[in-house]
C-alpha cells in the first residue's frame, strides 16, 4: 500500500494508520499469488499432503474449502525485534523525513501484524548505542506502548546523530537469550568505512541462533539513480556536516560507479553470511515489508 510519507507525519495516530495498511495488505493478499499464507488464522497452518489428518480443523475447511491443521502455542509464537536506525542519514530526504518516516510505519505494521498473529514483539531504536529497547511481549497493551513510542519517533527532529550499527547489534545479541527474528531497518550508507564489522555483527545474530531480516532502506531515485535537476546544488554531509556546491552531472556518473559497488558488496557479504537482504525503497510502499516478512517467517515454521 502507498502512502505520502507527509501524510504518516501529519495524521499522527500511527496505530490506526497500521490497522488499516496491514488489513488492506491482507485483503490484497487473498487476491494475489501468496494467497497461501494464513495471516488471518492465527493459529492454524496450511495441511501438508501425507501429514497425519488428525489435526485438520474441519470446521475452517467448511468454511474456507482449504485444509488447516491447528496449530498448538509452542508452534505458533514467534518472537521479534524490530531495530530501526535512527542516525542523521536516515532523516534523509528533508522535506518528508523520508527514511526514518518510512522505517517507522513499517515497523508499525509489522507490530500491528505480529500481535495480530499472537507473536511477541519488542522495539529497539539506535544511533550510536541503543535509545530504546523495550521486552518482547505479546500482550495488547505492550503492542499500545510500542506505538507510543513510534509516534514519538515520528515527532523527532533531525540532529546529528552518527551511527553505531555493529556495536548495537553486538549488544542485541548477547541481550536477547530466547531464539528470535531480528528485523532490522537501516540506510547503511554511514558505515561505508565500516561495513565490514557490519556483518560479523549480524553473524553473532545467527551464531546465538536467531534469525536476521535486513531491509536497506533507501530512496533510489536520489540515492541510488542520481536523479537531480541538471541545476546546482548544495550537497550536505548530514553525519559530518561537510558542504559541496556542484551541479548534478558533474559527479554523477563517479557517484553511480561507487554506490552501484558499494550496494553490490553488501548484498554479496550479506549472501555470505546467509542474511536475509531486502531493498526496501521508500518509494514503494509498505507491501514490499509486509510480504517479506511473511515469506521470512513461513521459512521459520
Amino acid at each position: 500500500m502507498n502512502l505520502d510519507l507527509n501524510a504518516i507525519r501529519q495524521f499522527g495516530n500511527i496505530e490506526f494508520l497500521a490497522k488499516q495498511m496491514v488489513e488492506g495488505f491482507i485483503t490484497g493478499l487473498h487476491k494475489s499469488p501468496y494467497h497461501g499464507f494464513s495471516v488471518e488464522f492465527a493459529e492454524h497452518r496450511l495441511y501438508n499432503t501425507g501429514e497425519s489428518t488428525r489435526h485438520i480443523d474441519w470446521k475452517v475447511y467448511g468454511k474456507t474449502d482449504r485444509l488447516y491443521t491447528k496449530r498448538y502455542e509452542e508452534e505458533t509464537n514467534l518472537r521479534c525485534l524490530l531495530l530501526i536506525d535512527t542516525s542523521s542519514s536516515m532523516f534523509y530526504p528533508e522535506k518528508n523525513l523520508g527514511k526514518i518516516t518510512f522505517s517507522t510505519m513499517a515497523a508499525a505494521c509489522l507490530a500491528y501484524l505480529l500481535q495480530n498473529q499472537r507473536d511477541a514483539v519488542g522495539l529497539c531504536t539506535f544511533s550510536e548505542d541503543i535509545e530504546i529497547l523495550t521486552p518482547i511481549k505479546s500482550t495488547p497493551s505492550h503492542l499500545h506502548t510500542i506505538f507510543l513510542q513510534l509516534e514519538n519517533l515520528l515527532k523527532e527532529n533531525h540532529s546529528e546523530k552518527k551511527s553505531g550499527v555493529a556495536n548495537v547489534i553486538h549488544q542485541i545479541a548477547d541481550k536477547i537469550n530466547k531464539r528470535s527474528l531480528v528485523i532490522i531497518f537501516s540506510d547503511m550508507l554511514e558505515n561505508r568505512g565500516d561495513k565490514d564489522s557490519i556483518f560479523p555483527a549480524l553473524q553473532h545474530l545467527k551464531h546465538n541462533n536467531h534469525e536476521v531480516l535486513l531491509f536497506h532502506v533507501i530512496d533510489s531515485k536520489t540515492e541510488e539513480e542520481f536523479n537531480f535537476e541538471e541545476r546546482p546544488y548544495e550537497f550536505i554531509d548530514i553525519e559530518k556536516g561537510q558542504k559541496v556546491k556542484i551541479n548534478p552531472s558533474q559527479v554523477k556518473d563517479a557517484y553511480l560507479s561507487a554506490t552501484k559497488q558499494y550496494f553490490e558488496d553488501i548484498k554479496l557479504k550479506a549472501g555470505q553470511y546467509k542474511i536475509d537482504f531486502i531493498k526496501a525503497d521508500i518509494n514503494n510502499g509498505f507491501d514490499q515489508i509486509l510480504l517479506n516478512y511473511l515469506i521470512k517467517r513461513n521459512k521459520m515454521k
